[in-house]
């Protein structure tokens, strides 16, 4: 554990790297790996464009073993998005397979005059000429290159037309239907005209104590089978299995987060999905879940097509956030996101945005080329998905994000994001430690740092009363530090539903041979969160005044459904939140800093005037 593969676009030098095992065990792997490389390597004000910025591509200790889900791989830039720190995690087959080929990491830094890719196998890396490749899609890119080096078992990882273009939020796409969606990393690794990454190996990853670990793989399986979501509602319905669910509960964001109720939700739901489009499901790695679909529209449709997806925060993306409940229309733009590489949620999210607009007068006639952006048109929504990717006529705008769009057409408010990400598929006015998480992640607008939906709404571990913002401020922290040692681990999130952080013990100190305790990986989780934390504040003056949440969602009460009445009452939950981090104004204090071997960082605040008293 521990080779890093390190690039220089600029001189097309490739080195071989290891760190030291304290490292390792100080961060893990992954997310907190990359936190840590980083705060080392990326100067926070850099701007995420430039040959200066670096894109951390992470394997995680577990990745690639029999511990179950752990059949994946994760991004750390500064997303062009945010300005954040930023990771960014995918399944499929790739991440198992770069470790496979003998690497943990892979840091990329520089960029090339020319479109190049990266040939990964056994050991063995080079880059090789991409000129041939520039401008085509992900599926083209993927079956070129196995063609093209004559092995059917490579994997592919790759960006489309959106990361060439720069869009902010494209993402990086690998086994054509996994992505490493949010944050625009697919725009850093355009601007290093780096096209694909193929992998493939035959190497195994060791396991320390073989005998340990084979007993906790055993109890963690046991557990993900047993359990009501892990063990049958994911596996039968996919993850769209959520869109009844919390259509019911009145927080599903219908037109740009005006309401949380969509009355025909059910058009585009995990069981009608099964019923109507899926085809078979598709597993990541080593998954015994397999959330994953695969479907197919029929070829009478205008819309005709097939592909991986589309996923529950897709379908609420390209649904209820534009006021469709055309399933085909919503399925054929998570296709061209698949294939074109960009992030369906921030995509969906921005038309819902251009939408909003549109209605309010904002947008120019000359501006749309014809279109008519209102809500429900699912032709508009297809459409305006592909013009995004090559910024073509009002495209141009949309792949700014939804705050710059907001901002250039005149109606901020209307941008429902933070840290410049938009927000996800649940409205926090009916789940208040949902919007207490969204308020204070790292990355920005996220649904990820703390899935607070998992208590306040399916009663994972158990149920709490979501209207309630006593007590949420502690389970969002204990949530947000978890949620980070899942992502350092780089297993699958879905694994949180079913086992917590003391479950994950054994299979770190059977795979490694640490004598790990909870203790440790609890404040590894916590490590990571407050140095994460740290980057922002060097990078933006990050704080009290970025951890809030759109005024319509703190304002304006809930106008219909089971939470009709409620806004998010921010201000009952912040303070407490700070005071369980040993934050001051949203920011680490010296004392919390060098409690978690952080002393570093604390310097490094103090001599830029940004330490708090």
């Amino acid at each position: 554990m521990g080779k890093i593969l390190r690039v220089n676009l600029t001189d097309h030098k490739l080195t071989d790297e290891t760190l030291p095992e304290e490292i390792l065990r100080k961060w893990l792997g992954g997310r907190g790996l990359g936190v840590y490389l980083a705060l080392k390597e990326i100067d926070p004000k850099v701007d995420p464009l430039s040959p200066e910025n670096k894109l951390i591509i992470l394997t995680g200790p577990l990745t690639g073993t029999a511990a179950p889900e752990s059949g994946r791989w994760c991004s750390v830039t500064k997303a062009p998005l945010t300005g954040t720190i930023h990771d960014s995690q995918s399944g499929g087959k790739w991440g198992p397979e770069l470790k496979f080929a003998g690497y943990d990491a892979i840091i990329i830094e520089g960029a090339s005059e020319e479109p190049v890719y990266l040939w990964i196998h056994d050991g063995k890396a080079e880059l090789r000429d991409a000129k041939h490749l520039w401008g085509k899609d992900t599926h083209t890119t993927t079956d070129t290159l196995i063609e093209e080096l004559g092995d059917k078992n490579i994997k592919v990882m790759c960006i489309g037309p959106a990361g060439e273009n720069l869009v902010k939020f494209a993402c990086l796409i690998n086994d054509k239907g996994r992505a490493a969606g949010r944050g625009g990393h697919g725009a850093v690794m355009g601007s290093k005209k780096l096209k694909a990454i193929a992998v493939r190996g035959t190497m195994k990853p060791p396991i320390a104590n073989e005998d340990k670990f084979r007993e906790a793989v055993r109890a963690n399986r046991d557990k993900l089978m047993k359990h009501s979501v892990t063990g049958d509602a994911l596996p039968k319905y996919g993850t769209a299995v959520l869109v009844n669910i919390i259509n019911k509960h009145g927080i599903l964001p219908t037109k740009n987060f005006q309401t949380g109720v969509h009355p025909t939700a059910d058009k585009y739901s995990g069981e009608t999905i099964a019923e109507k489009i899926l085809v078979k499901k598709v597993p990541c790695w080593g998954c015994i879940i397999a959330c994953g679909r695969y479907t197919r529209i029929p070829k009478e449709s205008p819309f005709a097509g097939e592909g991986d997806g589309p996923e529950y925060e897709t379908v609420w993306a390209f649904g209820a956030q534009t006021g469709t409940d055309d399933l085909n229309a919503i399925t054929k733009a998570n296709f061209l996101c698949n294939e074109l590489g960009l992030d369906t949620i921030s995509m969906g999210h921005v038309i819902g945005t251009l939408m909003e607009l549109y209605e309010k007068g904002k947008v120019p006639e000359e501006k749309l080329r014809g279109l008519v952006p209102y809500w429900g048109n699912g032709a508009a929504v297809v459409e305006l998905t592909w013009r995004t990717a090559y910024r073509s006529g009002i495209g141009d705008d949309l792949a700014e994000g939804a705050k710059k769009l907001a901002e250039k057409y005149g109606a901020p408010e209307v941008a429902m994001v933070v840290r410049g990400q938009e927000l996800p598929a649940y409205d926090p006015r009916g789940v208040q430690g949902h919007g207490l998480g969204y308020a204070t992640s790292n990355r920005g607008g996220c649904h990820l740092r703390a899935y607070m939906i998992a208590p306040e709404v399916l009663g994972v571990p158990q149920l709490v009363d979501r209207f309630e913002t006593k007590g949420k401020a502690e389970l969002v922290k204990t949530f947000q530090d978890g949620f980070a040692v899942v992502d350092s681990l780089v297993l699958c999130k879905f694994n949180t539903f079913a086992t917590w952080v003391e479950d994950w013990v054994g299979l770190v100190a059977g795979a490694t041979g640490w004598d790990v305790t909870l203790d440790e990986l609890n404040k590894i989780g916590e490590r990571i969160y407050n140095a994460e934390r740290v980057f922002n504040i060097l990078a933006f003056g990050d704080g009290r005044k970025y951890d809030t949440l759109p005024a319509r969602l703190l304002k304006e009460p809930m106008p219909e459904g089971p939470a009709k009445g409620y806004v998010v009452k921010l201000g009952e939950m912040l303070d407490e939140y700070y005071s369980l981090r040993g934050w001051k104004d949203g920011r680490p204090t010296r004392a919390k800093l060098e409690e978690l071997g952080l002393k570093d960082l604390a310097d490094r605040l103090e001599e830029a005037g940004l330490l708090p008293g």
